[in-house]
């Protein structure tokens, strides 16, 4: 199967509430600030990552999707929770229930990008100056984290 696995699971079922699985990264800089990405999709801030495709690890996608919208090169370092209860729409007419992996990340290379098709700006933030976020799950993902919590199943 070709990469693109809504693309092709949306060509069967059109706009139809459906599962998604989604990965979203936590990467830090020294100061313990958390790098955000303003989404082109919804022009909003949100943790970057993206949808896992066939065949790949949760770890796996996270490292691709992050060096996709940052740039970055990444290690999975901890389980920060797994997302489950939560609905979006889309843009174009997408429903979907979906189920989102969050991870603590470390850069292992890679140059930060400035801006891409999916990302239309990267910032470090400090955990009391967080700017609103994309949705509830990343939001729930963000309390989480500023309460040092781990391991979390929602």
């Amino acid at each position: 199967m070709a990469k693109d696995y809504i693309k092709w699971i949306r060509s069967k079922v059109g706009h139809d509430l459906i599962f998604l699985n989604f990965v979203g990264g936590v990467i830090r800089d020294s100061e313990g600030r958390v790098l955000l990405q303003r989404r082109a999709d919804k022009n909003k801030w949100g943790f970057p990552g993206g949808a896992m495709e066939l065949g790949e690890s949760a770890s796996e996608a996270a490292i691709r999707e992050i060096k996709e919208e940052t740039g970055l090169d990444v290690e999975a370092s901890r389980l920060i929770g797994i997302y489950t209860d939560y609905y979006d729409e889309y843009p174009n007419g997408d429903k979907a229930q979906t189920i989102a992996i969050f991870l603590e990340l470390t850069v292992t290379g890679g140059k930060r990008i400035e801006s891409n098709a999916e990302t239309l700006e990267l910032r470090f933030f400090a955990l009391d100056d967080f700017p609103e976020l994309v949705n509830r799950q990343h939001q729930d993902a963000f309390e989480d984290i500023k309460n040092c919590r781990c391991g979390i199943v929602r």
